[in-house]
């Protein structure tokens, strides 16, 4: 039995010591995005260092995996089919927890640097980092329905995959530049760093940007969620004043 304590010890220490020896040192080019009505997007650079103490590790070469996530909601899809020549919702599943955004940038692709027991541990990928649980009672052929969800959300921008994007210098100095669509949604952004070895995670790191809406955006936005009856009132009157000041202008500007 004590024989079999000090093999598995002896297993464990490399990746232990490894884990120590190898630390992440980063920052990011802004923790703060405001969303204003001019707003197009933005761009973020995630850089850093590795800390050692003591020369690179002789072995498998070191990789950086970099996810941004934004807040998460769950999220309904439905399918539609024609019947009796019109469109009609026949079947839908619930996805109980999806990010409103996520990005995962690499120095190389995903299925060789990173082991499935380490993506499923941290949920690094982005159908781990997606939770639908139970789907498959709610309707026939679920994972089509998690498909279509996931090229929706590619085809918007909200969802990305940039193999080889992070650069990495002499296993030391890496970066990334990560795109933010307009169409972000209030609220904390995750930023989370992995450093990795022969598929296994030997160090992370997090951090936050904070993605809140400014000027005319935040006050339409607070007037609508906390006196929405107001909120229609004005509305109705700037739709009044714009429908009665494109029919003046047409006026003048008709021969």
């Amino acid at each position: 039995m004590i024989r079999v304590l000090i093999a598995l010890l002896c297993l464990a220490l490399p990746a232990s010591a490894q884990s120590l020896q190898e630390q992440i040192v980063a920052g990011l080019s802004q923790s703060r995005v405001s969303i204003t009505a001019n707003f197009d997007g933005s761009e973020i650079l995630i850089y850093g260092a590795v800390k050692r103490d003591s020369p690179v590790p002789l072995g498998p070469r070191l990789e950086v995996i970099i996810t941004v996530e934004g807040p998460t909601t769950s999220q309904v899809v439905r399918r539609k089919d024609r019947r009796y020549g019109i469109w009609i919702n026949s079947a839908e599943v619930t996805i109980d927890s999806a990010p409103s955004f996520y990005a995962v940038a690499s120095t190389g692709k995903l299925d060789d640097i990173l082991s499935k027991t380490e993506d499923l541990r941290h949920q690094i990928t982005i159908p781990r980092a997606i939770r639908a649980v139970g789907i498959a009672n709610e309707a026939d052929e679920s994972l089509r329905f998690l498909d279509a969800f996931l090229r929706i959300r590619e085809a918007e921008g909200r969802y990305s995959v940039g193999e080889g994007a992070v650069a990495l210098t002499e296993e030391t100095l890496f970066r990334s530049d990560v795109e933010l669509p307009a169409n972000l949604t209030e609220g904390d952004y995750r930023v989370r760093i992995f450093l990795a070895r022969g598929g296994q995670v030997v160090d992370s790191l997090e951090r936050s940007i904070g993605v809140r809406k400014e000027g005319l955006e935040r006050f339409f936005f607070n007037l609508a969620h906390e006196q929405p009856f107001a909120y229609g009132i004005l509305a109705l009157v700037l739709a009044v004043v714009a429908g009665w000041g494109a029919s003046a202008l047409f006026r003048l500007v008709r021969p």
